[in-house]
């Protein structure tokens, strides 16, 4: 991966955007990564591989019946044992 000073990437931007088609440019500020910039084929990429990342949420943020059908939601019969540690 390339990695630049953001001087350096402001005043060639020209010649980054056709790094960017071959590999990731990572931007550098005062010593620290700040950013990437990234082909639009890679974004989509991105973009698609986190939607598909599952979504946590808090049990607040669960509606109603969400939280009925969870709270009567039983094991597999093999994993009785487990039940009780539910109750």
């Amino acid at each position: 991966m390339a990695e630049v000073a953001a001087t350096e990437f402001a005043r060639n931007f020209g010649r980054y955007r056709e790094i960017v088609q071959r590999e990731a440019v990572a931007v550098r500020v005062h010593d620290r990564i700040t950013g990437y910039f990234v082909s639009a084929r890679d974004y989509e990429e991105y973009q698609r591989l986190k939607a598909m990342m599952p979504v946590a949420l808090a049990a607040e943020e669960l509606d109603d019946d969400t939280l009925r059908a969870l709270s009567e939601t039983k094991m597999d019969k093999r994993h009785a044992a487990l039940d009780a540690l539910m109750d």
